[in-house]
Parts: structure tokens; sequence; C-alpha cells
């Protein structure tokens, strides 16, 4: 890193620099170079220790069970919704494109995401957070919030949140006081949860990721494939087969074994996608979340198809949003396109699916708020996001006409990111 700085320092003060007209540019390089590297410095140097002493983990109450069944949000939830939806609509929507082209979200956006706060919302006060109760409707509203921008940005603003998360339900006392606290400082780290594997029909109940017990530990070998912002990340939760069971364990990026391999896919070009190779990874006793419990990883399994319906959710939403002025805009044969019932029913139909699922959506969120088993609600939801969510891509692509098919219009980028829906946590069968 300190060469490469002298090389541009030098490279900056050129007389040539100024008659180019590129002073600008290397003045941005220079500011890049020197961040990134910082950054990069930062990360791998960080050590994850505990910082106080728990006696007891720290847990979320339940959010009040109210006596009628009602799916409006509190005050609190919509100020956060409409906070996380003026960011998504402002910043996201605009860097959609470009991140989708690099593969990657900008440090800046990403920095911004994380001053919105989300990521300590989950966090018990106690621990430096800014958490009261557990509330996966809460969760839910801000992730359709933030995919009304772009889906995959939205991916990789909220992956560290799913680690977080993860503690606060599951970690006892050792792992919450090792590394929630890194989460509400200065400089949270990029974190990510790692379950899917790279083969056809995966199931999330049957890892081919294995963890082996030893003596003072555990061993894991296998390949994890769809992490979001692996290459940057310092912490990984992982899904892997203990003993017959499926089970969460934490791993530190510098971990002797661990290895990434960049893994660009159709859509969530933007999530910085990658694979994790586990070669003999060796992990200590305390890795191991939750102590294994078959409940424990059906809970996260859940949670996290949650996640990615209401993300479906949203970005259903900007297709909407984006259809019915290009329809009411558009001209052809002497008149607006939307005057031509077979458009009109379309985008109505579009309105119609987008309500049925956020209606599961939201239920499944509110049932697991109340304590109940949420699971079915989870797998109706997904059901229907999954197949109504990439039909709603392909009529807006179709509605479109040729735009559609061209990357300046952002609907094929939201129709390419809705197939995630029906695949992420398991492959969603026909």
């Amino acid at each position: 890193m300190g060469l490469g700085l002298r090389v541009l320092n030098r490279f900056a003060q050129l007389p040539l620099v100024d008659q180019l007209g590129l002073r600008k540019s290397t003045e941005r390089w220079l500011y890049q170079a020197s961040k990134t590297g910082f950054q990069v410095a930062t990360f791998a140097g960080r050590q994850f220790k505990a910082t106080q002493k728990l006696i007891k983990p720290a847990r979320l109450p339940r959010t009040a069970r109210p006596e009628l069944f009602d799916l409006t949000p509190s005050e609190d939830q919509q100020m956060l919704r409409e906070a996380a939806q003026s960011f998504a609509l402002e910043q996201l929507r605009d860097a959609g494109q470009k991140a989708d082209f690099d593969c990657k979200a900008s440090p800046e956006l990403l920095a911004a995401a994380s001053e919105l706060g989300v990521g300590i919302l989950g966090v018990p006060e106690e621990l430096g957070g800014a958490g009261s109760e557990r509330s996966a409707m809460t969760n839910v509203l801000v992730a359709e919030a933030l995919a009304q921008g772009d889906l995959s940005l939205a991916v990789a603003c909220l992956a560290p949140t799913a680690v977080s998360t993860a503690l606060v339900l599951w970690g006892d006392e050792q792992q919450q006081a090792t590394y929630l606290p890194a989460f509400v400082g200065d400089n949270p780290p990029v974190a990510a949860l790692a379950v899917m594997e790279p083969r056809p029909l995966f199931d999330a109940q049957v890892l081919s990721t294995k963890a082996t017990r030893v003596a003072g530990g555990f061993v894991l070998n296998g390949l994890k494939s769809m992490v979001p912002r692996a290459a940057e990340a310092e912490l990984f939760i992982i899904a892997a087969d203990l003993e017959g069971q499926s089970a969460l364990f934490i791993v530190e990026s510098k971990t002797a074994g661990l290895s990434i391999e960049a893994e660009p896919a159709m859509g969530l070009r933007a999530a910085a996608t990658a694979q994790l190779k586990l070669s003999d990874v060796q992990l200590s006793a305390n890795a191991l979340i939750g102590e294994g419990a078959a409940a424990v990883y059906d809970e996260c399994i859940a949670l996290s198809r949650l996640a990615w319906c209401a993300l479906a959710v949203g970005t259903g939403q900007a297709v909407l949003d984006y259809l019915i002025p290009y329809v009411n805009d558009r001209v052809a044969f002497g008149e607006p396109i939307s005057h031509r019932q077979a458009v009109a029913f379309a985008v109505a139909n579009v309105g119609i699916e987008l309500e049925g699922m956020r209606l599961l959506t939201l239920r499944a969120a509110s049932r697991a708020d109340q304590g109940q088993d949420f699971v079915r609600d989870v797998a109706l939801a997904r059901r229907l996001c999954a197949d109504k969510g990439m039909a709603i891509g392909s009529d807006g692509v179709q509605l479109l006409g040729g735009h559609g098919f061209t990357k300046e219009y952002p609907v094929e980028r939201w129709y390419r990111d809705l197939r995630a829906a029906g695949m992420m946590e398991g492959v969603l069968l026909v």
C-alpha cells in the first residue's frame, strides 16, 4: 500500500498532469487509494474481542401482541420506512446501473447506508444498539423500502444485519460480547450469512458443507456460493452439516483455510456475490451458534426467506411505480398506450399481485413477532413472491417494449434480481 501511494504521489506532482487536465482525476484517485488502503489495513488488523463481560445473553423482548389482528405500522415503524424509502429513491435508484455494471456498490454509498442506523436497530440497548424489542415487521418494512431503490444494492446494505441479528437472537454471552460491539461502533464490520451451495436444486436442509468435531472445536470443509460482499467481509455465519443436523458457525474471514472467489451472477450483481471455499477450517468450540439446535437453524432460514420476500415486494413496487407513468406518457397510434385494455389490465394485475405478496409477507412477520409458528406463512409468502415477483418483472420488461430489453432502463435489472427470491436460501421447486 505504501509503495502504491508513493507512486501515485510522484505522478500527481508531474507538470504533465496539469497540462493534460488530469489534476482532479488524480486527486480523486489518491483519495480513493488512501481511503481503500486504510480500510483494508483496518479490516485485516481488526481483532474481535470482548469489551465487556456478560452474565447472560442480551435478548430483545417480543413485540406486545395486539388484541386485534392489525398490520398497520406503528409511528416509529412508519418513520423508519419513510427514511429508508427516501434513501432508496434518492441514492440507491440512481446508483443501481453503475453498481450492476461494476459488480459492486461504491464505498461512499455503503457508508451512507450505514449512517442510516439500520444495523443497530436489532442490537439491544445494553450492548450499545438502538433496539428495544424484537420486530420482524420492522425489518420487513425497512427491507421493502430499500428494495424500492434497487434490490441488489439493498442486499449489499443489509448483509451485515443478517449476522448481527443472528448473534442477538441465538448467540451466547461470549459470542455477543466478542462480536456485537463492533456492529455498533464507528466502523462496523462487513459480514454475511452463507447458506447457499453451488449445486442443482439446493435444499437448505441438506448441506454438503460438513463440520466435524475435533478436540477443542470443529473443522469445516465445503463450498458456499452467492455470499454477498464476501471479498470485503470480516465475519461470516456459515451453515454446515454437523452429525446429520444443519447448524450455524461463526467464522472470521482471516481464519486459515478460508478462501474467496468472485462469483458474479445474472442478478444481484451489485451485491458482489462470491464463493467461500472452506478447506480444513479450524474453529473453536465457541464458534457453534445456539448449541447446534435444529430450531435455531430452522428459524434462521425462515427469517432469511422472509427478508427475501420483503425485498421482492419492494422491487415489485418499484416496477409498478415505473410502469404507471411510462404507459401514460408513451404514445402510440395517437394515444397513450395505457388506453389499450391489454396494457391497462396488465398494469392492474401487477398491482393486484403485489398487494397479495405484501399481505402474506406482513402476515408472516406479524406471526413471527407474536412468537407463533410462522414457517408455513413464510412458505406461502415465498411461493407467491417467487412466482408473482418474476411475473411482475417479466410484465415490466414486456410493457416497456424494446426499451425493456435495454440497460438504459432499470426494469431489466429488476427482473434479473427478482429471480433471486425463489432461489436464495434453498431453491423453490415448481
